[in-house]
């Protein structure tokens, strides 16, 4: 009767795995298409039967997307300014308040707490005409600064941190202020060292959120020198709708690589925190 159990649960496994890697191939499947075809020349890319080796294999598409009119290191740069300063605002302000409302009492803190995670059901489209008037009236318009200030506070944030910082044992502070420390001491020396996973998980999410944004680039800028790589892909597309499909592909394959870059290397702390910080409440 044992083996038969242990055989039904060996093809129920095998069931799933099989499963999980059809739909595993079913969503790599449109990222290969667009990493094959940004070695193809413009005619190839949408010929049916789709040919999946490129026939001429080229690396013009890519010659061109760096050193063309538009060239793609531009707005790399713009990109990389700004996700680092909106990761680098995001983590310190987050931080800061997690650890307040994860470790201070005061009056109010949960009501205070749950009001301000509300926030996160308002559409960011709701706040881009706001935005647009105040940074006209500030002469921030069309510079980097409209990209960066509005995120470097999130409440997804500070509900991320503030839920790993709960599992932190509260013995570790008490001990630190019997040593004399203050509270920003405790914060800094000994919270956000043992926060390290949670840290890097929102480094990830944020870094891919500013990475991929293309909604408020379209809205806050206009010059082609501060374009974003979202924005600067359109830049491939001329004023009557047509595209180059090869040089977005290139330019697409070119733009990815940064995210993956940052999430392989903080992988395993992004997949502790996700799986740790729902625990506690």
């Amino acid at each position: 009767m044992s083996g038969i159990r242990r055989a039904v649960r060996i093809d129920r496994w095998t069931i799933i795995s099989v499963i999980i890697w059809l739909t595993a191939v079913l969503f790599i499947l449109p990222f290969f298409w667009m990493v094959v075809s940004s070695f193809k020349r413009e005619i190839d890319v949408f010929r049916m039967p789709v040919h999946w080796i490129p026939e001429p294999f080229t690396w013009q598409n890519y010659v061109v997307v760096l050193t063309g009119a538009h060239p793609l290191s531009r707005y790399v740069v713009n990109s990389l300014i700004v996700a680092v300063l909106r990761v680098l605002g995001d983590l310190f302000t987050a931080s800061l308040a997690a650890y307040g409302f994860a470790r201070l009492r005061f009056r109010g803190r949960d009501a205070l707490f749950l009001l301000y995670v509300s926030t996160l059901i308002i559409p960011v489209q709701m706040l881009l005409v706001p935005r647009f008037i105040l940074f006209r009236q500030l002469h921030l318009y069309d510079t980097l600064w409209a990209l960066i200030l509005p995120s470097v506070f999130t409440p997804f944030g500070t509900f991320l941190l503030r839920q790993f910082f709960l599992g932190i044992p509260p013995e570790l502070s008490d001990a630190a202020r019997i040593d004399g420390a203050g509270e920003f001491a405790i914060y800094w020396r000994v919270i956000l060292p043992l926060a390290k996973p949670a840290l890097a998980a929102l480094a990830i999410l944020a870094f891919v959120w500013s990475w991929n944004d293309y909604e408020t680039p379209l809205v806050m800028l206009t010059t082609e020198s501060n374009f974003t790589i979202p924005l600067g892909l359109t830049s491939y597309i001329d004023e009557n709708g047509g595209f180059s499909a090869s040089l977005i592909m290139a330019g697409s394959v070119l733009a990815i690589i940064p995210i993956f870059v940052v999430f392989l290397a903080l992988q395993r702390q992004f997949i502790e925190v996700i799986s740790r910080s729902g625990l506690k409440g």
